[in-house]
């Protein structure tokens, strides 16, 4: 199961009215799911920018109770290229594209920069993370190094 919370959050009607509220009920009805997924003897992956630990946490407990393997991987790069990558995406046609773009843009929202400076400082608190460089321009390089950190299917 490709689990993307933000498309996800799309389905959800209305979402842009209360952003906060959909994001609490996107993460209740994903947990739902991998849990569904789990339980029947699937494999869940949830490709997400994150800044909450707790919701890592949440997967990692789900994983825990249901008897699967948790793995945590970030793909990483520098502050500067993931805002640079953020940027060239802004005038995508891609739904969950156009709605980072709305949510980046809306008052009060922190810089890339400072998301992905955050992103890391909440991941330092998971020993178990795994960092795989996410070269530019090298989707296969970077796919085959995520695989070999993972153990996955070469």
């Amino acid at each position: 199961l490709l689990l993307d919370l933000d498309t996800l959050r799309a389905e959800l009607g209305n979402w842009r009215a209360d952003p906060t509220a959909a994001g609490i009920r996107t993460r209740l009805l994903a947990l739902a799911a991998a849990r569904a997924q789990l339980e029947a003897g699937g494999d869940v992956v949830v490709p997400q920018f994150l800044r909450r630990g707790e919701l890592i946490e949440q997967f990692r407990e789900l994983a825990g109770a249901t008897g699967a393997r948790f793995v945590l991987v970030a793909l990483v790069s520098s502050a500067q290229e993931a805002a640079g990558r953020f940027g060239a995406r802004s005038g995508s046609e891609d739904p969950n594209h156009r709605d980072a773009a709305h949510l980046q843009g809306a008052a009060g929202a922190a810089p890339i920069e400072e998301l992905y400076a955050d992103m890391l400082a909440m991941l330092s608190g998971f020993p178990e993370a795994i960092y795989v460089e996410s070269v530019p321009g090298d989707v296969e390089g970077t796919f085959a190094a995520l695989r070999e950190v993972t153990g996955g299917p070469s």
